[in-house]
């Protein structure tokens, strides 16, 4: 779980698209509704974007710096997968511009 405190050293912004009410969503929104807290307690000032849209598939998207960004894509993933995809985009460099 250390690499939650380093989300503001490797990231810019992390935003979460997902469907309010669609089942391939579920698992996103269970994941904001369960891990945004502590996310936002250890990185205060970082910009967590929550977008919710009816019929939108759930992803996730990593800004590094220079505008750089990564999607991952979260239908049908476990709410453990989800949040190793998000440690995935923590750890990992910046992707060439």
């Amino acid at each position: 779980m250390a690499w939650r405190g380093q989300i503001t050293r490797n990231l810019k912004e992390l935003r979460f698209l997902f469907c309010q009410t669609s089942p391939g969503s579920a698992a996103t929104r269970e994941f904001v509704k369960n891990h945004y807290k502590d996310l936002k307690t250890i990185n205060p000032k970082f910009p967590f974007l929550i977008r919710e849209c009816s019929g939108v598939e759930p992803q996730l998207w990593a800004r590094y710096d220079m505008g750089v960004e990564r999607c991952v894509r979260l239908e049908g993933l476990t709410e453990a997968q989800i949040e190793g995809k998000l440690e995935d985009l923590v750890k990992a460099p910046a992707p060439p511009s």
